[in-house]
């Protein structure tokens, strides 16, 4: 899948309305292959996004977990850490 859309479950506070609706913006482009749609297109790309950000609502809405939530800046410390890893290993 799309290594830019990030999970948004489970994170204290709760994922916004803009960050959801970013992730549905990255999803209609993967699937579309269009980074901006035409004029011709442009209808249809919009609406797509806002029937995938709708649903994303959903989704996040009525996921339950019984573990706690995570906290951002720890799991942001974390992806930091393991791209330096991954990448310190390619240069080498």
């Amino acid at each position: 899948m799309c290594r830019n859309i990030k999970t948004l479950h489970n994170f204290a506070p709760p994922a916004t309305h803009d960050e959801i609706a970013a992730s549905a913006v990255q999803f209609v482009r993967k699937l579309s292959g269009f980074t901006h749609p035409s004029k011709a297109n442009e209808a249809a790309f919009s609406r797509a996004v806002q029937q995938v950000t709708e649903a994303a609502h959903g989704l996040l809405h009525g996921l339950v977990s019984n573990a706690p939530p995570r906290d951002r800046e720890v799991e942001a410390h974390k992806a930091r850490e393991r791209s330096k890893a991954r990448f310190a290993q390619a240069v080498n």
